[in-house]
């Protein structure tokens, strides 16, 4: 998929069969017997379930009608989280046929065995469950896991942490001769090979080995599998599934032309397929695609990540007409594929992250069944045919990002439901035709328009406008019930003031001005929104307070609050952050707490828009994709704010960046923040802040940054392995400061920790940290990649990096 913030995928069948894969059932509320329904709440009770209440839970629960036995149970995501016990109350559930325990944290435990007591159960879904192995011998034993399970047509392992053992030829997996579906996609199989012992499985519709590790070749039992209609091996080391033109030399010159690129056996038999998957499989030869000419079913085909032979890409390559969705993403590609022509039944096609050049024809937009194009990171700079060439298209999904187009940007499809177009030359006034296409996600970031905001986005789903040159004031036109859900207008030359009418986008979770020239006071109206999620003010000339000496409402779901370089002053009450929940509840590691990404979809296609938020930080532009869905910040540098911190922002705890330099607070450094156990970059530099560093600070073990330089700072600085790793230019300008990582050592005995907690005790003020509780457990935040740098004021915060948009060389 490309690092587009408008990525086209094909969900479940070239990424990984889901749990969706499964048939959804809704579960009915119908008399459950009382020792079941005591089952069940034991079972939640066994977990911590706060983050789920009683009515979600047992929205998942079915019953037998005649006997009130529990037949099916579907947990809510996230809802349980804990270690899975053998003696679990699950397993008094005898009856049950439909089980989902997805995507729910059972803390790297193992799948305990007693599971094959569930010896009714026709559906097993434990994806996402972050589970290691399963437990007595790890699958490849004996016991009744898999032999009880003779009824299971359904299997779902994915996106867990399970080992090459299970791919034990002599795994009791392998037993389960009426499975139909089965998925291990994401798992750790590193360096195995796929057992023949696959070939028992003849029943198996679906099979994912997605991204599990596998090496070595398909084994000939495949050839068993004759029901097959899904197969996805992609992102694997898999070698021999297709003969390579160097191995051809010493056949007769008659039958070269015939075996060249040929998919050998058991691939080749499985005709049945309308689904495969050969995505990154690292080929030293690029792939004939007239190979799959045989393949009369195939609707669906991944080869992403494989270079792709320029003659197979004529028009007469035979690929099959059934075709409905290609993916050929990252092949080397350098002219529009002519293959394409024929395929009348196509719905989606990625060709992403290549090399094509020119126009794209004017017959492709022909296709009366297209749903979803995806052109990203190409060179491609028209469109062949008249401005009005894409009216008639079927199109809903387009994505031109990181091209070359220039001029005016086409006229849209009537029924276009997200078109973004980002990083080109693209000039003039954005178009009042978009303003016709209700609920449209709208993207022309980086780009070259001119002239003001048109004054009718207002009926947009989701709007960036970021870099580009449009000037003027922001329109009043937001009405009353607007779907708009993202704003972007930041890094353009826009004046007056935010428009009052905002307060109408009760969907709004984004709001991003940065970079402008607007003045006006801080906008306490917005407040009132109930998704505001991200607010972003940096740089502009706003000015004033922004808090009242007894602000409580202040922005429950803010997680990202960025109002750096204004001229915002006043001081922060103590309690200002008591009301930031949504910063104070736990992210699951999918972020799914937070703000999910947008996602549409059509029949197997799915499009995903991800908001981005740039996080610049004198000097250094950086913009972070997806950063919604799992990062949490507090900027308020470069401003006039005086008074000391207040306390209560230690009740952030998912707070992974804060910043207060530049400004003007007095006072001591909160030792609540070491209850802001997740944070990763502190920057308190250039105030005027006294007493000692906290010790506790020693304890935030994610802390990879801090800055406290010039302030009026004393004492010893704390010894901890994250904070004496600093430079040492993150502890000058402290006259009074002494210990590592500063030159020399502290001779006289440390200066005694001042407790500002009993200060504002004494003022009747003091947030009470035992009354105070978050019913989410802290954990630890994944995927986090760290970059670190040490300017001449402040750090650089830690972010996880995506290089900026821009237009290549043409």
């Amino acid at each position: 998929m490309s690092g587009s913030s408008l990525s086209f995928v094909l969900v479940l069948l070239l990424s990984c069969l889901s749990e969706s894969s499964a048939i959804i059932r809704k579960f009915h509320d119908v008399a459950c017997r009382a020792h079941h329904i005591q089952s069940l709440m034991q079972f939640k009770n066994e977990f911590d379930s706060s983050s789920c209440n009683q009515t979600d839970y047992f929205n998942g629960v079915r019953c037998d009608n005649m006997t009130g036995e529990v037949t099916a149970l579907q947990l809510p995501r996230g809802c349980l989280r804990g270690t899975m016990q053998p003696n679990s109350s699950l397993f008094r559930l005898l009856h049950l046929r439909y089980l989902n325990l997805s995507n729910n944290n059972f803390g790297s435990s193992t799948i305990p065995s007693e599971l094959g007591n569930l010896n009714r159960l026709e559906t097993l879904i434990l994806s996402s469950n972050g589970f290691i192995d399963l437990s007595h011998n790890d699958l490849t034993g004996g016991f009744s896991l898999a032999q009880n399970l003779t009824k299971l047509n359904l299997l779902d392992l994915s996106y867990n942490h399970l080992s090459s053992t299970i791919m034990n030829p002599k795994s009791s997996i392998f037993t389960l001769h009426d499975l139909h579906y089965l998925n291990l996609c994401y798992n750790n199989f590193v360096s195995s090979t796929i057992p023949p012992e696959f070939g028992n499985l003849n029943r198996l519709e679906a099979l994912s080995l997605f991204s599990t590790g596998l090496i070595g070749h398909v084994p000939s039992s495949f050839s068993n599998l004759s029901l097959l209609t899904t197969l996805l091996l992609g992102h694997n080391d898999l070698t021999s599934i297709f003969l390579p033109a160097q191995n051809l030399t010493k056949i007769p010159s008659q039958s070269h032309k015939q075996l060249e690129g040929q998919i050998l056996e058991p691939i080749s038999k499985l005709i049945t397929l309308t689904t495969l998957d050969l995505s990154f499989l690292n080929l030293g030869y690029p792939i004939d695609l007239r190979v799959f000419s045989s393949f009369k079913s195939l609707a669906i085909l991944a080869l992403s990540g494989n270079s792709i032979s320029p003659t197979s890409l004529s028009s007469d390559s035979g690929i099959p007409l059934s075709m409905e969705a290609l993916l050929l993403s990252q092949c080397n590609i350098s002219e529009f594929p002519n293959i394409l022509k024929p395929l009348k039944n196509l719905r989606s096609l990625d060709i992403s992250s290549n090399r094509i050049k020119g126009k794209i024809p004017e017959w492709f937009w022909s296709h009366p069944r297209l749903i979803s194009a995806n052109f990203f990171n190409n060179s491609l700079n028209g469109f062949q045919g008249l401005p009005e060439v894409l009216v008639n298209s079927s199109l809903r999904f387009l994505d031109l990002s990181l091209n070359c187009f220039e001029g005016a940007p086409p006229n849209l499809p009537p029924f276009i439901v997200s078109f973004t177009a980002r990083g080109n030359r693209f000039t003039g006034n954005i178009p009042l035709s978009t303003c016709n296409h209700n609920s449209l996600t709208l993207d022309l970031a980086s780009n070259n328009f001119t002239g003001a905001v048109p004054p009718c986005l207002s009926n947009l789903t989701a709007v960036n406008l970021r870099k580009n040159n449009l000037e003027g004031s922001l329109p009043d036109m937001f009405h009353d019930g607007s779907p708009l859900e993202s704003f972007d207008v930041g890094y353009n030359q826009l004046t007056g003031k935010l428009p009052k009418s905002l307060i109408n986008c009760s969907s709004l979770r984004l709001l991003n001005v940065e970079h402008n020239g607007i003045k006006d006071a801080f906008p306490f109206w917005l407040k009132a929104l109930p998704n505001l999620q991200v607010l972003t003010l940096r740089s502009n000339k706003f000015y004033g307070p922004i808090a009242t000496h007894d602000d409580r409402g202040a922005f429950p779901e803010l997680r990202i609050f960025e109002i750096s370089d204004n001229n915002f002053s006043g001081s922060l009450p103590p309690n200002y952050f008591v009301n930031w929940k949504a910063s104070s509840l736990q992210m699951n590691e999918d972020g799914s707490i937070y703000m999910d990404h947008k996602e549409e979809s059509i029949k197997n296609t799915y499009y995903i828009y991800a908001d981005l938020v740039d996080l610049q930080y004198k000097g250094l532009s950086l913009e972070q994709v997806k950063v919604l869905t799992f990062y949490s910040a507090i900027d308020l540098s470069g401003n006039r704010f005086e008074g000391q911190i207040p306390e209560s922002v230690g009740l952030l705890k998912t707070l992974i960046a804060l910043n207060f330099s530049n400004n003007a607070f007095t006072g001591h450094i909160p030792s609540s923040l070491a209850n802001v156990e997740a944070l990763e970059s502190l920057d308190l530099s250039r105030n005027q802040l006294s007493g000692t560093i906290p010790n506790e600070l020693k304890t935030l073990s994610f802390l990879a940054c801090i800055n406290v330089s010039h302030n009026q700072l004393q004492g010893e600085i704390p010894q901890g392995t994250q904070i004496t790793g600093q430079p040492a230019s993150s502890f000058e300008g402290n006259a009074r400061l002494c210990g590592l990582p500063l030159e020399g050592s502290c001779t006289g005995p440390r200066v005694a920790s001042i407790q500002y907690v009993k200060e504002d005790k004494k003022e009747g003020e003091m947030v009470s940290w035992e009354a105070v509780t978050i019913g989410y457990a802290l954990g630890l935040l994944f995927g986090v990649a760290i970059y670190q740098v040490i300017a001449s004021y402040k750090p650089e915060w830690l972010v996880k990096i995506i290089g900026p948009y821009y237009c290549k060389s043409c």
